[in-house]
């Protein structure tokens, strides 16, 4: 149980680094969105909340930074063998007749 807590909890500090870092790239690149919701203090959220969670993930042992790795590296390939499969670009560019 030890093992599969220190999983989850890297894996949740892991998507909360990803979604403070894209508030922050997405604030940059497209600032004219509308956003229904805001981030309160931008840019001090966003950039606590990723130091925050990356302090706490360093706190984990160093196994479960190999876990980790090798659970992305799993989903990954699941998920770009999926994709590629059954992508609709590349079922697209197959029914398409090659003209050069």
């Amino acid at each position: 149980m030890r093992i599969l807590a220190e999983l989850v909890n890297i894996g949740t500090l892991l998507a909360f680094v990803i979604v403070c870092l894209a508030v922050l790239v997405l604030r940059i690149t497209h600032p004219d969105t509308e956003r229904p919701f805001r981030a309160p203090l931008y840019p001090l959220v966003p950039i606590l909340g990723t130091v925050s969670c990356v302090i706490l993930m360093f706190s984990l042992p160093s196994e479960n930074w190999w876990r980790l790795l090798i659970w992305l590296a799993i989903g990954f390939i699941v998920y770009f063998a999926y994709g590629r499969k059954h992508s609709l670009l590349a079922k697209q560019r197959e029914s398409e007749p090659l003209t050069k």
